[in-house]
């Protein structure tokens, strides 16, 4: 988290970045990525011997 910030301070010098904003941003990502995993994987046969 901390290198993003660095590189966004760095992209848009004048602009202040609010770590908890995107940390909440990468929670909510975070969450819809394993819903949408969650989705895509309903009905799948996913026990031992599928893989």
């Amino acid at each position: 988290m901390a290198a993003i910030v660095r590189a966004l301070s760095r992209t848009f010098p004048d602009t202040e970045v609010n770590t908890d904003v995107l940390k909440t941003i990468a929670m909510f990502f975070a969450a819809g990525l394993t819903a949408c995993l969650l989705v895509a994987s309903y009905g799948l046969d996913l026990s031992a011997g599928f893989f």
